[in-house]
């Protein structure tokens, strides 16, 4: 019985989950001594630099690279005819191989699709010399007419033949419905509120850009990739497929990464030419992707054009919902963008109460970078639905506070079905709210802002609930590895698959672990981000991490544990249902002073074995896989937004006043860690509602291309954020939900409806994004002169 789990009453009791420890890693990043791509360096390593389209839409007649090959240090120069035809397989794991997919070449075919496009690679034998060499490589474009706003691009496509790629003469990748709308209930209610909202680009920015090293040992065969990856294995399966070699041919290695938010969950096309260029070079090959190309090109987020309406009875009960929106998917989306945009209709609901519901759209190419995940991808469902309400409210006279709660899903309701069929389970979204309006203190505001309204202040409030999906969703992501081993010191080493990009799983599995095995957290280390010594893992993406690994360790710290029990059994000469295991010991239970530590334990298996009893395991090792059972496969968390501000109408400046979070992710094996996944996607939330715009002229050009014009929100915007937790477990091994994404879906709509709420005195409503000053002042001199004319 040395590889059973015992019952329960053997593990050990929790010290360390649900604690606010320091974070394992942060001593190594504060002090400078954390290893990025950039810091990766092989002997006579050489460097690459893409050769960028000026076009958002070119033909390609010819490559000339003869001045740039003449440049001493250059190495070489690819163009698609070197390295296009070297891609046998390049489907993402995220939804298998046999889904059907839109067009990606590593490098441009014949034509240049958007501004940044990859024409060609430059090779040399360093980044100066191949920023040169670029300038030099002539490429004869012929610039063609682009789809480049695409709220146009299927009357572009159908009307004027410019389409994107013609295997989409209409220019849509596709698109799905859900139920059709009913119109007897929406024409029959007391109350149909409607709105056309406007969700513009904006894209991750992490700090760390993308980038990789790739070294080719051609007398070995083998690959080793260092990587700014959140998903190490599926980089390496999938440079596997893309290259034709054993996947034991190919190692790689995630270090440190300066965030991801989505943007590095799937290999892009420059990941796929860098892969794809390093067997042709006699020495390793490195990419790093400077700020430019980062805004320009690592694709783009959020952007949709949608109407989105509810009917609601006399009480202000919501009896239907639609939404019709169009998405724009750039030129090469990442991957499956048909299928991943349902999310955006399937979630339209959202935490309420609603009998009918019904969506339809279109997903649409145009000539910009293409869509790529950013930190909750459907993330348009709750801004949408969420200001929809608030308009709902004021053309009803109820208050915002009090709509919600006549509509917002209660606990005791719960498993409940979305009208699109969502199971929800485990949660209670009015638990959240409630508790925001508390922290807040609803009316003690609604004084303050009438009070201040009298003195020509104008003051808002504005309230956003989202329940998403965390966990293990499906296929790939289904599944999470494991190994633990005890040294033989006595230490403790805990392998993931890792993917960490600022969401801790370093520390977290460390408490988890300790936990298990009842050791001491100091004698507990973890090696994550190198696929030749952990086990499979589908990485960072869709807030799965804590759930997921949380499983991974159990089962491996369930067969560890048990050896450990029944090997200081053996060496106490005692039954093993009488032993524990807590502070890095065995004990007898009920006599503490019978006791061996870790590292007796350790030493008498690695240097002793011949003293075990037959059939007590030395094998202090334990490698599990942990699979998410079919009623435990999403874990539903929830949180409630709130948002107070200031608006001065005279420069339409917004100052965030008050934030309030509060939040449903289950127990939470680390608070601090918690807090601060919150914090970061609040933050970047705060920065698409006020801030941030991917934008493009009407020729395709990029109009943000550094951070001159790209804003992000700095610590002036931001206010300290307040936090509120209810924890109601999910499904999955101890309760643990995923809080990777939510705080960029709830932020935007909250700091909207707050800028709304302030300004609803002078008829101002904000459905188009961003928010920035210059648009503030702009609707409130055109609600000014409505006025006029009206009187």
């Amino acid at each position: 019985m040395a590889d059973t789990a015992l019952e329960t009453d053997t593990r050990p009791r929790s010290r360390y989950a649900g604690t606010r420890m320091a974070r394992v890693e942060d001593t190594r990043l504060l002090t400078g001594h954390g290893t990025f791509v950039d810091d990766v360096t092989r002997p006579g390593m050489l460097h690459a630099c893409f050769v960028r389209s000026p076009f958002a839409r070119a033909k390609i007649n010819s490559i000339d690279a003869s001045a740039a090959l003449a440049l001493p240090g250059v190495i070489a120069v690819f163009t698609a005819e070197d390295i296009n035809p070297g891609v046998l397989e390049s489907w993402h794991a995220v939804a298998g191989k046999d889904v059907p997919d839109t067009p990606r070449p590593p490098l441009a075919e014949g034509e240049a699709k958007f501004v940044g496009d990859p024409v060609a690679i430059v090779v040399a034998e360093n980044r100066y010399l191949a920023e040169d060499a670029i300038e030099l490589v002539d490429v004869d474009y012929e610039p063609l007419p682009p789809v480049a706003d695409f709220t146009k691009a299927v009357q572009m496509g159908t009307e004027h033949g410019h389409v994107v790629h013609e295997q989409y003469p209409d220019n849509q990748a596709g698109g799905m419905a859900g139920m059709p709308p009913d119109e007897e209930v929406f024409a029959a209610a007391a109350h149909v509120a409607s709105a056309h909202i406007y969700q513009q680009s904006y894209v991750p920015v992490p700090m760390e850009t993308r980038g990789m090293v790739v070294e080719w040992q051609a007398a070995s065969g083998e690959l080793t990739v260092w990587a700014s990856s959140q998903t190490p294995h599926e980089l390496r399966a999938f440079t596997a497929r893309l290259l034709g070699l054993p996947a034991q041919n190919v190692r790689v290695i995630m270090r440190d990464s300066g965030g991801g938010f989505g943007q590095k969950v799937v290999p892009m096309r420059e990941d796929m030419c860098i892969l794809l260029a390093a067997r042709k070079v006699p020495a390793a090959l490195k990419w790093i992707e400077d700020r430019r190309e980062n805004l320009m090109t690592a694709g783009q987020a959020r952007h949709v054009d949608g109407k989105v309406r509810m009917a609601f009875d006399a009480e202000g009960t919501i009896l239907a919902a639609d939404i019709d929106f169009i998405q724009d998917i750039g030129s090469y989306p990442t991957p499956y963008p048909v299928l991943t945009t349902a999310a955006i209709g399937m979630f339209f609901p959202g935490p309420y109460r609603i009998p009918k519901a019904s969506f339809n759209y279109q997903t649409v190419f145009s000539n910009t970078a293409g869509m790529a995940a950013y930190r909750g991808p459907w993330q348009y469902e709750t801004l949408s639905r969420e200001i929809l309400l608030d308009i709902a409210a004021r053309e009803m006279d109820i208050d915002p506070v009090e709509l919600r709660r006549r509509n917002i899903l209660r606990g005791d309701e719960m498993p409940y079905f979305n009208p699109n069929g969502m199971p929800y389970d485990h949660v209670a979204p009015a638990d959240t709210f409630e508790q925001a309006v508390k922290i807040l203190d609803h009316e003690g505001f609604r004084k303050e802002q009438r009070e201040a309204l009298e003195q020509g202040r104008y003051l808002g409030l504005g309230f956003s609930a989202y329940i998403e999906p965390t966990g293990a969703a499906t296929g790939n992501l289904g599944s999470e590895g494991c190994s633990i081993r005890m040294e033989s010191t006595g230490k403790i080493n805990v392998y993931v698959n890792g993917g960490s990009t600022g969401n801790s799983i370093e520390t977290t599995v460390v408490q988890l672990t300790a936990d298990a095995l009842g050791a001491d957290i100091e004698d507990v280390s973890t090696i994550q981000g190198d696929t030749a010594v952990t086990p499979y893992g589908a990485g960072t993406q869709g807030s799965r991490s804590g759930p997921m690994t949380a499983g991974a360790v159990n089962e491996a710290g369930a067969i560890l544990r048990d050896r450990l029990l029944a090997l200081a059994a053996s060496m106490l000469g005692v039954e093993q249902s009488e032993v524990e295991l807590a502070n890095s010991k065995a004990s007898v239970r009920g006599d503490a002073s019978k006791s061996v530590t870790f590292a007796e334990l350790a030493y008498r298996a690695h240097y002793e074995p011949g003293m075990v009893p037959p059939g007590t395991s030395v094998t202090l090792e334990a490698t599990a896989r942990f699979v998410s059972s079919p009623d435990a496969m999403i874990h539903w968390a929830n949180a409630t937004h709130a948002c107070t501000c200031e608006v001065d109408v005279v420069t339409g400046h917004v100052t965030l006043t008050r934030y309030i979070v509060s939040e449903d992710v289950g127990p939470m094996i680390n608070p601090n860690i918690v807090e601060g996944q919150v914090a970061g996607g609040t933050v970047q939330g705060i920065g698409g509602a006020l801030l941030e715009h991917q934008a493009y002229d009407d020729a395709g050009n990029p109009l943000c291309s550094t951070f001159v014009d790209y804003l992000l929100p700095t610590a002036t915007e931001v206010p300290n954020i307040e936090y509120g937790h209810v924890e109601i477990p999910g499904p999955g091994v101890g309760g643990y939900k995923g809080c990777g994404e939510g705080g960029a879906i709830g932020s935007p709509p909250a700091v909207i409806n707050a800028i709304n709420d302030a300004l609803a005195p002078l008829g101002v409503t904000i459905t188009k994004m961003p928010a920035t000053p210059a648009t503030i002042v702009a609707m409130i001199e055109e609600a000014q002169q409505n006025q006029s004319k009206g009187q």
